[in-house]
């Protein structure tokens, strides 16, 4: 089971650290995904990072302002969001697999989404 959180309001330039939990198996042999969905729009992949080796990959959108990370022992992996712009404004959810795949309907496991808005 995933659980992802710490999505809020922030304005341009601002920054939010997104947390996604892992419960029921162990993080360090998962690969994790970010993806995101605005309103009208297909979900897109953010970033993933593959505990097991430590690979890790970013869309080219969010490369320089986005930084995801693990946390074997806490099984939670976050996703660090600096320098936001308006066009980050979606729902982002976590995903558990086995390879990082840029489309999402490969991943098998999901967790809800977290609202993250930015607006001045």
């Amino acid at each position: 089971q995933l659980q992802a959180s710490g999505g809020g309001l922030v304005q341009p330039g601002g920054s939010l650290r997104l947390s996604c939990a892992v419960s029921g198996f162990t993080l360090k042999y998962y690969t994790i995904g970010w993806f995101r969905q605005a309103p009208g729009k297909e979900r897109d992949w953010v970033s993933c990072i593959n505990n097991r080796d430590g690979t890790i990959e970013y869309a080219d959108s969010v490369k320089g302002r986005f930084t995801i990370s693990g946390d074997n022992a806490k099984n939670t992996v976050f996703l660090q969001m600096n320098r936001l712009k308006t066009e980050d404004t979606a729902v982002y959810y976590c995903a558990g697999g086995y390879g990082c795949y840029h489309g999402p309907r490969v991943w098998p496991d999901w967790g809800h989404g977290t609202q993250v808005t930015v607006s001045s």
